[in-house]
C-alpha cells in the first residue's frame, strides 16, 4: 500500500518545490521509499511513499515508467490478479523487469488502454501519464477501498491519496463548502464526489478520470456499477448458491493471502471475519489473528468469541485489551481522517491496526459482509415496517414524523425510527442513522444562517432505483456507508500504522455474485439476517460458534463519557468560546448524554469537527 500525489497543467508549473513536501505528508502510508517525478517540460508531476508488499526491490520504486510507450505511473493498492495477467500480457509480447503489480498495471494499460480497468481485480487508486496523448488517467477501485482527492482550478488538476496532501500547496484554499457540512451534520460523512472543502472532489468509487492536458478539461465516468439482480434468482437452489458463495470466497481470500510480507487476520469473532479465518486456514498451514477486548464492558468484548473460532481452526492468535485512556488519540485521528467523519469505531479500529502492525505489515478483514448480505438489524426492521405501515394514511405517518422531529428530544430511543414514517417505502428509505434532523441542525448552525438545508435531498438523489426493498436498501449501503464511512475508518486507521489491510468479501465476483444471485429471501427476513452467510457459517464454522450475534468493533463510548478523559475532552472542546457550533444546542446535547439520552456519537460529531477544522486552519 502505498500514497501518491501529483498535478498536471496546460502550462508548465513555476513552482514545483511543493511536490515533495506534499508527498512527504503522507510518510505513513508508505515509509519504505519515495519518489518524485517532472516532466520535461515540466507540466506533470508524479510523487510516491512506498510500502512495500510485493517484490521489495528496488524494481518496485515508484514512480515508474514504460519508456517506450511514453507512460508513467504512480499507483497506491493491490492487483490480486496480476500474476495472471502478467501471463496473458507475456504471451501478447510484454517484458517485464521486477515481479511487481505496478509495472503488470503499467504493461496493462499499454495494451487495452482504459478497458483495462474491466480486467483488474483488486483495490486501487492509480494516476497514469499517457504522454503520446498528453493526458493524465486516474481511476479508483470498484468498491471505493482506496482514496482519491482531486482539484481542478484553473488548467491544473491536483491529485492525492489524502486531503492533507494538497494542502501542503501553500496556495491551495481552505473553505469548507457548506452543503458537505450539511451532509456531515445529516449523514455522518461527506458523500460520494463531494468534500468537506469547497472546489476540491473526490473520485467516487468505479470511477475514472481524463484529464485533457491540452484543453485543462476533465471527463469523469463510471466504468462499472452494481449488476442487476438475475430475473431467476427466486428460484436458485440454496445448496449451489452456498456452494458458489464458498468457492468464491476462499479463492478470494487466497488471492489476498499473497505477499512478500508477513499477513495477518483481524477477527472480531463475528461471522465475516470468522469466516475468512476458515478460508484462510484452507489455503495456508500458518495463519495469525488478532482481536481487541475492552475489559469491564462485556458486550462489546468480543475476545471470548474470536478466542473460540481461533482456537477451533489453530491459529496463532494474539489479543489487545483498551482502556479509556484512547482519549488522546481523537487529535491524531482528526488529523489523519481527512474530513470529519462520525463513527467512534475508528478508535478500536486504529487499536487493532497498531498491534497488528508489530507483527505483520499485511491484514485481511471481514468488511463487506453486511452489505453484500443483509447483515444490518435495520434491514428487517425496514420490512416489518413495509408490512405493518402499508395501509396506515400517508397524512398520519408524516404527522407522527413531524410530531417526533418537534416534540421528542435529540437521543431519546425510538426518535429517528419515528422520523423515519413518512418516507414512502416502495421507492424511499428513511435515514435511519441521521444525527441531526433538519431542525437540530438550523439550531446548531443559528450563527450562521441563511445557507439552505441540503442533505436530505442530496441523500435522496442517491437512493437506487430498485423496485425491492432490500435490494435498494442494501445497495444504497453498498455505495453510501460502506464507501464513505467503513472503507474510509478502515483505510485511515490501517494506513497511520502503515499496515495494508485488504477485505476478501469485497473481490468484485463475491460483490457479483451477491448482488446478481442472491435473492433478497436470503439475505434478510422480518426474523433473520444475513441468511445465506450464516448458512454457510454453519456449514464450516464450529457447532458452537453464536451465528446470531451481531456486534461490530465498537467502544462503550456512553460510558466513558461520564467521567474520566473522553468527558473533559468533549466538554471541553464543545464549550470552548471558539466552538462553531450554537452553544444553547450544544448544552443541551450534553444535558441530554447526562440524562441517559443517546447522544454519544453526536458529541463525536461535534468534536470530530472542531478538532479537524482547528487542526486544518479552515474557515466557513
Amino acid at each position: 500500500m502505498c500514497g501518491i500525489v501529483g498535478a498536471g497543467s496546460t502550462a508548465p508549473q513555476a513552482d514545483r518545490a511543493w511536490l515533495a513536501p506534499a508527498r512527504d505528508t503522507l510518510i505513513h502510508r508508505g515509509p519504505d521509499d519515495a519518489g518524485k517525478w517532472w516532466s520535461d517540460d515540466g507540466r506533470v508531476g508524479l510523487a510516491h511513499r512506498r510500502l512495500s508488499i510485493l517484490d521489495l526491490s528496488p524494481l518496485g520504486h515508484q514512480p515508474m515508467h514504460l519508456a517506450e510507450r511514453g507512460l508513467s505511473i504512480v499507483f497506491n493498492g493491490e492487483i490480486y490478479n496480476f500474476a495472471e495477467l502478467r501471463r496473458e500480457l507475456e504471451s501478447l509480447g510484454h517484458h517485464f523487469r521486477s515481479h511487481s503489480d505496478t509495472e503488470v498495471l503499467l504493461a496493462a494499460y499499454a495494451q487495452w488502454g482504459n478497458e483495462c480497468l474491466a480486467r483488474l481485480n483488486g483495490m486501487f487508486t492509480f494516476a497514469l501519464f499517457d504522454a503520446p496523448r498528453q493526458e493524465l488517467f486516474l481511476a479508483r477501485d470498484r468498491a471505493g477501498e482506496k482514496p482519491l482527492f482531486y482539484r481542478l482550478d484553473q488548467g491544473v488538476l491536483y491529485f492525492a491519496s489524502e486531503l492533507k496532501a494538497l494542502l501542503a500547496h501553500p496556495n491551495l484554499p481552505r473553505r469548507i463548502d457548506p452543503d458537505a457540512l450539511d451532509c456531515y451534520l445529516a449523514m455522518g460523512y461527506v458523500p460520494g464526489e463531494r468534500c468537506i472543502l469547497a472546489g476540491y472532489h473526490k473520485l467516487s468509487a468505479a470511477h475514472a478520470l481524463r484529464f485533457d492536458l491540452h484543453s485543462g478539461t476533465a471527463k469523469v465516468w463510471r466504468y462499472w456499477q452494481l449488476p442487476e439482480l438475475d430475473a431467476a434468482a427466486d428460484s436458485a437452489d440454496e445448496t449451489a448458491l452456498l456452494d458458489e458463495l464458498e468457492s468464491l470466497l476462499e479463492e478470494a481470500v487466497g488471492r489476498q493471502l499473497v505477499a512478500d510480507v508477513p499477513v495477518g487476520i483481524l477477527l472480531s469473532g463475528g461471522v465475516d471475519s470468522s469466516l475468512v479465518t476458515a478460508m484462510a486456514v484452507r489455503r495456508s498451514s500458518q495463519v495469525r489473528t488478532f482481536s481487541i477486548g475492552f475489559p469491564g464492558h462485556g458486550k462489546l468484548d468480543e475476545t471470548p468469541h474470536a478466542r473460540l473460532i481461533a482456537r477451533h481452526f489453530g491459529t496463532e492468535h494474539t489479543e489487545l485489551m483498551a482502556e479509556s485512556t484512547t482519549a488522546d488519540l481523537l487529535p491524531t485521528l482528526a488529523h489523519q481522517f481527512d474530513e470529519p467523519m462520525v463513527d467512534s469505531s475508528m478508535f478500536p479500529t486504529w487499536l487493532v491496526c497498531h498491534l497488528v502492525r508489530q507483527y505483520c505489515t499485511v491484514a485481511l478483514g471481514g468488511d463487506g459482509g453486511d452489505e453484500l448480505f443483509g447483515g444490518y438489524g435495520h434491514y428487517s426492521r425496514l420490512l416489518w415496517m413495509r408490512r405493518r405501515l402499508t395501509h396506515v394514511p400517508g397524512w398520519l405517518r408524516r404527522g407522527v414524523a413531524q410530531a417526533a422531529e418537534h416534540w421528542l428530544p435529540v437521543g431519546l430511543k425510538g426518535r429517528n425510527w419515528l422520523q423515519g414514517l413518512d418516507v414512502d417505502l416502495r421507492d424511499g428509505l428513511p435515514l435511519i442513522a441521521s444525527y441531526f434532523d433538519t431542525t437540530t441542525r438550523r439550531h446548531l448552525m443559528r450563527g450562521h444562517a441563511g445557507h439552505p438545508l441540503v442533505a436530505e435531498s442530496i441523500r435522496v438523489g442517491r437512493i437506487p432505483k430498485q423496485h425491492d426493498l432490500l435490494q435498494r436498501a442494501t445497495r444504497m449501503d453498498f455505495e453510501n456507508y460502506l464507501a464513505d464511512d467503513i472503507l474510509v475508518k478502515v483505510d485511515r486507521a490501517s494506513m497511520l500504522n502503515s499496515l495494508e489491510v485488504r477485505a476478501p468479501l469485497l473481490d468484485y465476483r463475491v460483490i457479483e455474485f451477491a448482488y446478481r444471485r442472491v435473492p433478497s429471501r436470503l439475505k434478510a427476513t422480518e426474523q433473520e439476517k444475513k441468511v445465506l452467510l450464516k448458512r454457510l457459517a454453519a456449514r464450516v464454522l464450529p457447532p458452537e460458534f453464536n451465528r446470531q450475534r451481531k456486534q461490530g468493533f465498537s467502544i462503550p463510548l456512553s460510558e466513558w463519557l461520564k467521567t474520566g478523559p473522553f468527558r473533559e475532552l468533549f466538554w471541553d472542546t464543545l464549550t470552548s468560546r471558539n466552538c462553531l457550533f450554537d452553544q444553547m444546542t450544544v448544552r443541551s446535547l450534553l444535558q441530554g448524554q447526562d440524562r441517559g439520552r443517546g447522544n454519544g456519537e453526536r458529541l463525536f460529531a461535534l468534536v470530530q469537527f472542531e478538532l479537524w477544522s482547528k487542526i486544518y486552519r479552515v474557515s466557513l
